[in-house]
């Protein structure tokens, strides 16, 4: 604010031919903003393939795009008050990361358009009428993770077949549509296995180390999610301190010592969405543009976690890994 009167100041005090210039510049169109609205943990930046779609459709941020940061912080409830607060400051478009925040996002916006990226089916959960042509105000693109729940629970079960209790953890938060119907997944999928599902809704680390002692899990399943995410890290320490064999929901779970991950590829569904961004921004309409399903699926694993436990992973499932992290 300071800048900004001494500025004023300045240009007072110059002639009116030396201010033209500077009016002049004043006058140029104003920068368009992208509001980035997520329930997750506080961040500095959207994720890199974010920043990669929008380079893609002509934006870069700073340069001709500002990017205004809302993070909820695993406070869903916070969501609807940050959408507000993008809608007062008349952004040009909202960026919803996750279920929570869209539905924050269409609950106070039927006006400014509204790029999701969500792992539930949006027309399923009310978001979209269609997905060839969404109608309304939101497009965006789709993980459809509730499908990969099962297929993350057969991995680990053919990774470590004599396990016959492993733990899934969600978030309990998490809203009607989300993990409550990942969960419902699971336990269809444990059951065709043979297993006994054992389902943990709880975010307190303390508790759920309770808990897998009571359950004497013998492995682990992180449901896809804002709060797992964001705990990635103490979640994996919490598994290797019970030398407990885990997958993740993507690539950053393996990286981070999870034995294994599958699921969307993480870099490009926010690409997706960065990408979706820029040609609102050119004027496209959300109605009109087709949710995209992200299809590519890529199953990483880390055998240097597997030696640490003690686990030879079998080469049948070896050989379909995307990545090996020796």
């Amino acid at each position: 604010m300071t800048f900004c009167l001494r500025r004023r100041e300045f240009i007072a005090g110059l002639g009116g031919a030396a201010a033209w210039p500077l009016a002049a510049g004043a006058q140029q169109p104003k920068m368009p903003v992208i509001g980035y609205l997520s329930g997750g943990n506080s961040g500095s930046y959207a994720p890199p393939g974010f920043h990669q779609g929008l380079s893609q459709a002509g934006y870069a941020e700073g340069r001709n795009v500002a990017i205004e940061y809302h993070w909820a912080g695993l406070q869903f409830n916070q969501l609807p008050a940050l959408a507000e607060d993008l809608v007062r400051r008349q952004v040009s478009v909202i960026v919803a990361a996750g279920f929570p925040a869209t539905l924050a996002a269409k609950a106070t916006t039927t006006t400014i358009p509204i790029v999701f990226s969500v792992g539930v089916d949006p027309v399923r959960t009310g978001l979209i009428d269609r997905l060839n042509r969404p109608g309304g105000n939101l497009t965006g693109v789709t993980i459809l993770a509730q499908e990969l729940e099962g297929k993350r629970l057969e991995m680990l079960h053919e990774a470590v077949p004599a396990v016959t209790s492993i733990v899934a953890l969600f978030d309990p938060a998490a809203p009607a549509g989300g993990a409550p119907v990942n969960a419902i997944n699971h336990q269809l999928a444990a059951r065709a296995l043979g297993l006994q599902p054992h389902i943990l809704f709880e975010r307190d680390i303390d508790l759920i180390a309770a808990r897998l002692t009571e359950l004497r899990a013998g492995a682990l399943v992180f449901g896809a999610g804002a709060f797992t995410n964001s705990l990635r890290t103490q979640l994996i320490a919490l598994a290797q301190s019970h030398a407990l064999p885990t997958i993740g929901p993507s690539r950053a779970w393996a990286v981070n010592g999870s034995l294994m991950s599958y699921g969307a590829d993480g870099r490009e569904v926010p690409r997706i969405a960065g990408f979706y961004a820029g040609r609102v921004l050119k004027g496209e309409r959300p109605a009109d543009l087709p949710v995209q399903q992200a299809t590519k699926v890529e199953l990483i694993i880390n055998l240097k976690t597997a030696r640490a436990l003690g686990i030879t992973v079998p080469l049948t499932l070896r050989g379909r890994a995307d990545e090996v992290i020796e």
